[in-house]
């Protein structure tokens, strides 16, 4: 599937926090988080993990693709990040896709990265949503970006679509963003550090289909 101008304008809506009102997990919330961490001056809640099945835990596992070492590919239907490494060998990361609707394949570079970053709806999503305000700053606890932002470019064009973190731990696994590809914020943090400006990504509906049994990636190691 190529982007279409349709797609892009959907891909732009990123999460929005109306969206934990409307699951049940929302309900359960405090207990996805461990206490607070500090990053660059910023305190933010920990994902307490013990909550989160191991499936979508960041770990090192076995993986077959004739991608360059390097390259993030994503696996929109089973909602994982592989970051491609030597030795047939990828790092995978839980990840929440777009839901119904929202969801988009192709090929991007990162050609931008944020600490912190800003969140300004777009126009489109404040027009669905009124209530929202022109922007929220960066590094509050009411940006659902998160503590790190990469934005997808392709054939030098900002495609709307980014990798961030979220407000919502508990929608890792799920169809639940409006394009973007969001992640636990200790993973967007380590993902921020691995990709320089320039990686290659690319998003696909079925590349764990390609791996060469699932109990490699049952049995991952993970990464410390």
């Amino acid at each position: 599937m190529v982007w279409t101008r349709r797609s892009i304008v959907l891909g732009g809506l990123a999460l929005i926090g109306t969206g934990a009102a409307r699951n049940p997990a929302a309900a359960a919330a405090p207990s996805y988080f461990d206490g607070t961490a500090v990053d660059n001056g910023v305190t933010f809640r920990r994902t307490n993990f013990g909550k989160i099945d191991r499936r979508w835990h960041r770990q090192v596992v076995k993986y077959f693709s004739s991608e360059p070492i390097g390259t993030v590919v994503v696996d929109t239907r089973h909602h994982f990040l592989y970051v491609i490494m030597e030795n047939k060998t990828a790092i995978r990361y839980g990840v929440g896709v777009g839901r119904e609707g929202f969801k988009w394949f192709g090929r991007a570079t990162i050609d931008a990265k944020s600490l912190w970053p800003r969140w300004t709806p777009p126009p489109e999503m404040r027009k669905r949503h009124p209530e929202l305000p022109e922007f929220v700053s960066g590094g509050s606890p009411k940006n659902p970006l998160g503590p790190r932002a990469m934005y997808l470019h392709r054939d030098g064009v900002d495609t709307g679509y980014r990798f961030h973190g979220t407000l919502e731990p508990w929608s890792i696994g799920k169809d639940a963003s409006s394009g973007c590809i969001r992640m636990f914020n200790e993973d967007a943090i380590d993902l921020y550090q691995r990709c320089p400006i320039g990686t290659a990504v690319q998003v696909l509906p079925h590349i764990a289909d390609q791996a060469e049994n699932s109990a490699e990636l049952s049995q991952a190691t993970p990464v410390e």
